[in-house]
């Protein structure tokens, strides 16, 4: 009898294990890579309509506005990437079909071409439109969708366009933390 009648030798095998622990380690490296966990603030627009969106949110400098992120019908567009360092962030929407806006009591700086505009005081003095953002309170969550509806889809404040719907049932007008702007109440 030869070593060979009693199966692999022990190099065979460890060749083949470690050719396969190599394969595994880089199959989940590959994975890992390719696949991130998605910790974003997204935008999803189900409505039939094309909408103009602006963004207000706190940075470590302050308060930011920022627009326009325009989003097709039933699709959704990534506002900001990378895990959320805030509770709270506000939105202002038009509808470009068929007219309105989601809006709110948190007022801020805009413009009506694209923009990024640092801080929230002064904003006609300043030669920005002082514009009404609604809050969303995202609960200090990670990652966070808002889903803009159609008005026939609403069920509170009759009149607007529609009204954002994510987790929390945030609604436009909703009261500000005492993070918010100052001035941000009416």
């Amino acid at each position: 009898m030869t070593a060979s009648d009693f199966g692999p030798s022990r190099v065979t095998l460890r060749r083949t294990i470690l050719a396969s622990l190599t394969g595994l380690v880089a199959l989940v490296a590959l994975c890992a890579w390719s696949n991130p966990a998605a910790a974003d603030f997204r935008l999803c627009n189900n409505t039939s309509s094309r909408v103009g969106i602006a963004l207000g949110y706190k940075d470590n400098e302050g308060w930011v506005t920022e627009g326009w992120w325009n989003v097709s019908s039933h699709s959704c567009e990534t506002l900001l990437r990378g895990t959320l360092v805030a509770r709270y962030y506000y939105i202002y929407a038009i509808d470009y079909d068929r007219g309105g806006e989601w809006s709110g009591q948190a007022f801020m700086c805009s413009r009506d071409k694209e923009f990024t505009i640092k801080g929230t005081e002064d904003c006609l003095a300043r030669g920005f439109d002082r514009t009404g953002y609604f809050e969303v309170d995202t609960g200090e969550q990670r990652a966070w969708t808002v889903q803009l509806t159609e008005s026939n889809e609403q069920t509170k404040s009759p009149g607007l366009p529609g009204l954002p719907n994510s987790p929390g049932n945030t609604q436009p007008g909703s009261n500000l933390p005492s993070s918010a702007p100052p001035g941000t109440k009416q």
